[in-house]
């Protein structure tokens, strides 16, 4: 089976392109308005861009109707917003924040989860979640698709603080994986959570780029 996606329907059912690029990490974003209106919102296209220093990045399609995602108004007009870790424990709580509420209506409201609040910016975050990112604006890029729905935000973003519960960690001071239990999307209705890791060390690698593959500067 193969089809042009520019020119073709998908021959099966379910469209399977959001299902091959898998698993995807959540990026479980919160922010605030400039009128206080605090929201909390999952965005499946996410990822960090590079580690010194620590960016990241997060892709939004508008609403039908046109109208932009409240995170993207949010990150561009306070220049912040956090991102919480979503894990197996709150994955009810990520798919009622997916909600299209009101933009005067908070997810907080309705997720039962509990508010805490950033360090450097009055910008809300899930303190059950055992890591957060502190992120600071940088840009956003616009790109326009075959639809409203297709156009995307693309926002560019400077990790500035990072969080961790020191309960997620392992002795040796990792992350603790399989025991934090994070949470991924897949295509259709469907996501999946890493219970099982597994290490390959490249072979012949030279110390800089272990350090590199760890996330440190050389």
């Amino acid at each position: 089976m193969r089809y042009d996606p520019a020119t073709e329907k998908s021959p099966l059912p379910f469209s399977p392109f959001k299902s091959c690029t898998v698993p995807r990490p959540i990026g479980w974003l919160s922010s605030v308005s400039p009128d206080g209106v605090e929201n909390l919102a999952p965005y499946s296209q996410w990822q960090n861009l590079t580690f010194d220093p620590p960016m990241v990045m997060f892709s939004a399609n508008q609403y039908p109707d046109g109208r932009r995602k409240d995170t993207v108004l949010n990150a561009e007009q306070t220049g912040w917003f956090v991102w919480n870790m979503a894990t197996w424990d709150l994955r009810e709580a990520v798919n009622i924040s997916a909600m299209a509420l009101p933009a005067d209506e908070s997810e907080f409201d309705r997720c039962g989860v509990t508010k805490a609040y950033a360090e450097l910016a009055p910008v809300p975050l899930v303190a059950e979640s055992p890591v957060h990112f502190e992120c600071r604006y940088l840009s956003t890029h616009r790109m326009t698709g075959d639809s409203n729905v297709g156009t995307i935000d693309i926002v560019f973003a400077k990790v500035e603080r990072i969080h961790i519960d020191d309960n997620a960690l392992t002795p040796d001071g990792r992350l603790d994986i399989p025991r934090i239990k994070p949470i991924a999307r897949m295509g259709y209705f469907d996501y999946t959570v890493v219970t099982d890791t597994f290490e390959m060390q490249v072979p012949e690698a030279g110390e800089a780029a272990a350090y590199g593959l760890a996330g440190q500067p050389t």
